[in-house]
């Protein structure tokens, strides 16, 4: 499966910088970014701000097995990075 991958940088409620990427299955930046406050509000920094300055289009790319699973079950799969 070929993913699209959306660099994502949020600030967290206590101040810190969340550096994750959402992978999806079509380039859609809006999903991207809904997706991207699903996962935020699933572990509860639900009030983070995230738009198209936040969450912006990187690259496309191969995805392994366990993403594709994801991506199939839920739509996305979020790969943390920096303060997650």
């Amino acid at each position: 499966m070929e993913i699209h991958v959306y660099d994502t940088y949020v600030i967290a409620h206590d101040g810190h910088t969340m550096h994750f990427d959402v992978f999806t299955s079509e380039k859609n930046d809006q999903k991207a970014i809904t997706y991207a406050k699903q996962w935020l509000a699933s572990i509860g920094e639900g009030d983070a701000v995230v738009s198209s300055k936040e969450c912006r289009f990187c690259h496309s790319q191969k995805a392994p097995d366990d993403v594709t699973e994801s991506i199939n079950q839920r739509g996305y799969f979020i790969y943390k990075m920096e303060g997650c």
